[in-house]
């Protein structure tokens, strides 16, 4: 089955397709998500804009929106009816019968995505992420400690990216030489969309010629590190994945290289970013930030819930379908696409009563800031939260006085970003 290319009678009138949608902020693409909550919770929409890359070159015929929480949940749930394999996971649109790589877990249904999930989940158990914690703690401490008494620096260099990058390297095995390219090439592509990167582009490249170079980097620092740890294999990722035998075979250099791909995106900017936004939240909302000193200890975990829900750093993924169904009386048709819009499904007041506000007090469990679960649910979320309780300690004890500025946001449908934020320590 083909990814279907034709396309289905518009559904409303708004638009949730164009660049010029995903550049407004936020809290104004969300009137748009809240009146299809409301009025059209299932929708069908033109593909994304893609100036360089033509309805005539992808071929798509677009895609139908989830966005309310519990279809979102539902979809992401049902992978034998909304398929990660085919026609990929990715909204943006792809030109048809372009080469691809091996593919990444995100891009894998069962049984072939079991096989690969079983192998990295060794390094993301409880007592896996127990083990690390100690380092993460450490690093935590050792960065916080640095801009202390700094005065005025901008937060997401300083703080907010540097427990992240570290924290991937130490999972994968990166060498310490190599740490802040990698995290630069994963942060590229995160920002891809976004005019500032695009202005700085070199002469005569294009952004999908950049976004290949990104990647070819990636690949070449995963290949070389297979390379490395088949011949002297340690407790890292990518030993692992050398090692392992997943569907009677050994994984080749370009299955580990994409597996790259997805780390250094998924594990580094995804908390970047919430880290960053919560910053901005807690100092917006300092009646939040003094609750959550008063017992951080037993309020932080819960806590973490609503850092993620409310920056919904991971917007939107997408499934196909493989057979004929329905939604909401909606009739989706086999081979469509299918977009799961977290960011529209974390502002869900059906289950998240007065969404829009950062409340530190709900019980924000059911977000699907981490996928809707199934079996793409996020598998680094126990890291994840285990570095943004070891920074937000050291932040709420040792920068008391954090005058926050104004954060300059990341244009673009894929990471809801941070590119600058300017704080002051006083």
């Amino acid at each position: 089955m083909k990814l279907h290319r034709t396309p289905h009678p518009s559904t409303c009138d708004k638009d949730i397709s164009s660049k010029e949608f995903w550049a407004k902020p936020f809290d104004e693409r969300d009137e748009t998500f809240r009146w299809l909550r409301e009025n059209a919770p299932v929708s069908w929409h033109p593909s994304l804009e893609d100036p360089a890359l033509p309805a005539s070159v992808h071929g798509e015929a677009g895609f139908w929106a989830l966005t309310l929480a519990e279809d979102i949940t539902f979809a992401s749930r049902n992978h034998e009816q909304f398929s990660s394999e085919l026609g990929l996971p990715y909204l943006p649109p792809r030109a048809a019968g372009a080469p691809l790589m091996a593919p990444s877990i995100l891009e894998l249904d069962p049984p072939r995505h079991t096989e690969y999930r079983k192998v990295l989940s060794s390094a993301f158990t409880p007592k896996a992420v127990g083990l690390l914690t100690e380092k993460i703690e450490q690093r935590a401490e050792q960065i916080v400690d640095r801009v202390v008494g700094g005065g005025a620096f901008d937060f997401v260099a300083e703080v907010s990216s540097k427990l992240p990058m570290l924290t991937v390297a130490d999972l994968v095995g990166v060498p310490a030489d190599k740490v802040t390219s990698f995290a630069e090439a994963g942060n590229n592509l995160a920002a891809l969309e976004d005019p500032e990167t695009l202005s700085k582009l070199p002469a005569g490249v294009t952004p999908h010629e950049w976004a290949n170079q990104q990647v070819a980097y990636l690949m070449e620092t995963g290949i070389e590190l297979a390379e490395a740890r088949r011949a002297h294999p340690e407790d890292d990722i990518v030993t692992r994945l050398v090692t392992a035998d997943v569907g009677g075979r050994k994984l080749g250099n370009e299955d580990i290289g994409t597996m790259m791909i997805l780390l250094s995106v998924a594990g580094n900017d995804t908390t970047k970013q919430t880290t960053s936004h919560t910053v901005v939240n807690l100092a917006r909302h300092p009646a939040q930030r003094e609750w959550l000193i008063e017992d951080f200890g037993g309020r932080i975990m819960g806590s973490i819930e609503e850092f993620v829900r409310h920056a919904t750093p991971v917007m939107m993924f997408a499934r196909t379908a493989t057979r004929d169904t329905e939604i909401r009386g909606t009739e989706i048709t086999a081979g469509d696409k299918v977009a799961l819009l977290y960011c529209s499904g974390n502002r869900d007041p059906t289950v998240f009563p007065d969404p829009e506000t950062f409340d530190l007090t709900r019980r924000a469990f059911g977000h699907v800031g981490f996928g809707g679960g199934g079996v793409h649910f996020c598998l680094g979320n126990g890291v994840a939260k285990a570095q943004l309780r070891a920074l937000f300690r050291q932040i709420l004890t040792k920068l008391p006085h954090l005058d926050v500025g104004e954060p300059e946001l990341l244009s673009g449908g894929g990471m809801n970003g941070i590119k600058r934020l300017p704080v002051t320590v006083s």
